[in-house]
């Protein structure tokens, strides 16, 4: 459109030239027209060029807006599996916090019940030797009556083993004395006088940097004497009241393997995968992981 208005114009204007003149000539027409042609042909191939720029560009824009279309439709699409996967994550993870307070809390009622066990033992042993120092005086008095040797002077004096009394005194000097004394015992195997002075320990220094090992030692008396439910109740005591003492780790292993021991896999495999959970550098763990290899 815009060519053929510039082409009338130069037209017209040759006209009047002609016109005003009268004297042009034939050659200067032609030369005019040829000018006029050239232009409007150079000014058609601009034209094209443009059109052509125009196309190319349009259809670059078109490629790149489909490219980024697909791409917003991949993103969305990827974001939207990151956010489903992460909803999973989530509600796997809640379920295992539940597993994890659920056996937490039957662990607990387990270790409740030991002590309620524990405490009806305790008593019946009381009774039996309420009993036994009962028929014990109505021997004695028959003794007498029929005038016959005594065979022990009372019930509470019966002998005890000189060993364990005589290094308990020596071992009243000082604390850390009557813990080594307790270990010696310990290692040699001789457990009843070993329980005997680590609980003394525990009761007369609770304070003391050694009493939660002395704790943990009376567990593990239970433990080698394969008394696993004992052992537990004295473990738990570790964790209960010397929570940030070096011992709670083997407290938590130890109490595992008790369980397992009973044949309570459930809670012993919940009590390791707790001490890897809370611990997860330590020694302790380590071995927890390899337990629970073996019965899982």
């Amino acid at each position: 459109m815009d060519m053929k208005i510039a082409t009338a114009w130069i037209v017209m204007l040759a006209i009047l030239v002609l016109a005003g003149g009268g004297c042009a000539l034939q050659e200067d027409l032609v030369a005019v027209n040829n000018r006029v042609t050239a232009m409007d042909q150079r000014l058609s191939r601009q034209y094209k060029q443009v059109e052509a720029d125009r196309t190319a560009l349009k259809s670059k824009v078109g490629l790149f807006q489909e490219k980024q279309e697909k791409s917003d439709v991949a993103y969305r699409s990827k974001d939207a599996d990151l956010h489903a996967l992460l909803k999973d994550l989530r509600e796997e993870i809640q379920q295992l916090r539940g597993q994890i307070d659920e056996g937490r809390y039957e662990a607990r009622q387990r270790i409740s019940s030991l002590t309620e066990s524990e405490a009806r033992q305790k008593e019946r042993w009381e009774n039996l030797e309420k009993r036994l120092k009962s028929d014990f005086d109505r021997i004695v008095r028959l003794e007498q009556y029929l005038g016959l040797e005594p065979s022990e002077k009372s019930f509470a004096s019966k002998p005890q083993k000189a060993g364990p009394d005589k290094e308990k005194k020596g071992a009243k000097k000082t604390p850390d004395k009557l813990y080594a004394v307790a270990k010696q015992q310990f290692d040699r195997g001789e457990y009843d006088s070993a329980r005997e002075l680590f609980q003394a320990f525990v009761k007369k220094y609770p304070k003391s940097k050694n009493a939660d090992n002395a704790q943990f030692w009376i567990g593990e008396v239970y433990y080698d004497e394969k008394w696993y439910e004992q052992a537990i109740l004295e473990y738990e005591k570790v964790i209960d009241k010397y929570p940030n003492g070096n011992k709670v780790q083997s407290a938590l292993l130890k109490q595992g393997f008790a369980f397992h021991q009973l044949g309570d896999t459930a809670n012993a495999k919940l009590i390791l995968r707790e001490l890897v959970h809370k611990y997860p550098n330590s020694n302790e763990a380590k071995i927890a992981e390899k337990k629970l290899k073996t019965i899982e």
